[in-house]
């Protein structure tokens, strides 16, 4: 055997080698096969995050796919993923996309959410919207943000019992307080002593206090029965009542007729007020 055909051989071999270590390394790896067949899905983000070419894309927790590319918009202000799904898991139209990381500070991957797998599913180049990654950094900012207005309300609160402590209790408040104290505290002697004046009074004149009652409650009943009586006499006398009114009424207007005539002389004007009949004899009246 020549010297050229052991080299050529030597090479072979180690060119079958490599290739082989090549296709075992893609077979292991976190991208796709080259031996299985695949369709490709665009997704549509407003940010990435730490999402990083050949990620992994899991359903269920399995992987299904790999992230095959990540481009940035014209604008800038989104982003399109491509990801490289087996034909062997379909993915229906009910599905979210949602770029998840492992664990707290693991890679980061695309996590496909399926809901009812109602038909039909994506097919090649569907344009998909996915959901934005959890940021922790955003998070913590936020945090900071929010611990930083938190400490700067509990300042304000700290300056606010301050300012009530000089304004509310001070020396000049604390003695009106006390003073207040002292005559609450006298005026509720006085009424003590004031509530024990009555209780000694009722004591002392329980009699008297019971004999007034029971006339005050006897006088109430008289006047009762002395309104019933009332309404008895008008009931009775009802019709006499109304002839005296009569009459009077008539007198009256006798008189007035009267006196409204003026004579030279004697006068006399005779007018039949009520049976029997009244004269009326005026004097001499001399006109003005």
């Amino acid at each position: 055997m020549s010297k050229s055909r052991l080299e050529w051989k030597v090479g072979l071999f180690v060119l079958i080698g490599l290739a082989l270590l090549g296709g075992l390394a893609l077979q292991f790896s976190k991208g796709t096969s080259a031996f299985r067949g695949t369709y490709l899905l665009k997704l549509h983000a407003a940010n990435v995050g730490g999402l990083k070419q050949r990620a992994g894309v899991l359903l269920a927790g399995v992987q299904v796919g790999a992230v095959k590319e990540i481009q940035l918009a014209p604008d800038g202000k989104s982003v399109t993923i491509l990801l490289q799904i087996y034909k062997d898991y379909p993915i229906y139209h009910d599905a979210r996309f949602v770029i998840q990381m492992a664990g707290i500070l693991g890679d980061q991957y695309v996590s496909v959410i399926p809901a009812e797998n109602i038909p039909p599913a994506w097919t090649n180049n569907a344009d998909v919207d996915c959901q934005e990654p959890f940021d922790l950094q955003e998070v913590a900012r936020g945090a900071a943000g929010f611990i930083k207005r938190m400490d700067e309300t509990a300042k304000k609160l700290d300056d606010s019992i301050t300012d009530l402590r000089a304004q509310v209790l001070n020396a000049q408040t604390l003695s009106s307080f006390g003073v207040a104290l002292t005559n609450m505290k006298a005026f509720t002697e006085q009424a003590l002593g004031a509530v024990n004046d009555i209780d000694s009074l009722v004591a002392t004149n329980g009699a008297q206090i019971s004999t007034a009652v029971s006339n005050l409650v006897y006088f109430s009943s008289q006047m009762t029965e002395f309104g019933s009586s009332a309404k008895e006499i008008l009931a009775t006398n009802s019709v006499n009542i109304g002839e005296s009114r009569q009459n009077l009424s008539a007198f009256v207007a006798d008189t007035a007729h009267c006196s409204g005539k003026r004579w030279v002389g004697n006068v006399v004007c005779r007018t039949q007020v009520t049976p029997p009949s009244v004269d009326l004899i005026t004097g001499e009246i001399v006109p003005p």
